[in-house]
């Protein structure tokens, strides 16, 4: 019986660890995502001169997807780890990069900033609703 409710204790403690071993934050899509909308947007807007960031909502935004990690368990030292980290900036930035290309947006070319701008806009998206045209 000693056997049966120390294997049952063993069981239940590594049962526990696996539940709450957290995936790295990079893995977590509605944090990824989001960040990757807001870098998006950003782009967009300091590329073309005919729109605009909202920023208060750009602000909240990113403060819903810090409590969000939050409510997963991570850490303010891990999320700022994470946001800070060359690598995954560049992970980042490179799909980012993919997206506008993607999009048709040439690097030289503003006009097609706002032509993805004024696109994301007009469908209503989380890079759209980040943005306003002048």
């Amino acid at each position: 019986m000693r056997v049966m409710m120390t294997t049952l204790a063993v069981t239940t403690s590594l049962c526990a660890s696996v539940a709450l071993a957290k995936q790295p934050l990079s893995e977590v899509k509605i944090v990824n995502d989001g960040l990757l909308a807001v870098g998006i947007a950003d782009e967009i807007r300091k590329n073309c001169p005919s729109i605009s960031a909202r920023m208060v909502k750009a602000f909240f935004y990113i403060n819903e997807l810090e409590d969000h990690a939050k409510e997963l368990g991570y850490s303010e030292e891990e999320i700022d780890d994470y946001v800070s980290d060359k690598s995954e900036k560049a992970k980042m930035r490179a799909r980012g990069e993919a997206y506008l290309k993607e999009q048709g947006v040439v690097e030289s070319n503003p006009d097609t900033y706002c032509a993805l701008g004024r696109a994301e806009i007009k469908k209503s998206s989380r890079i759209g609703a980040l943005l306003r045209a002048k």
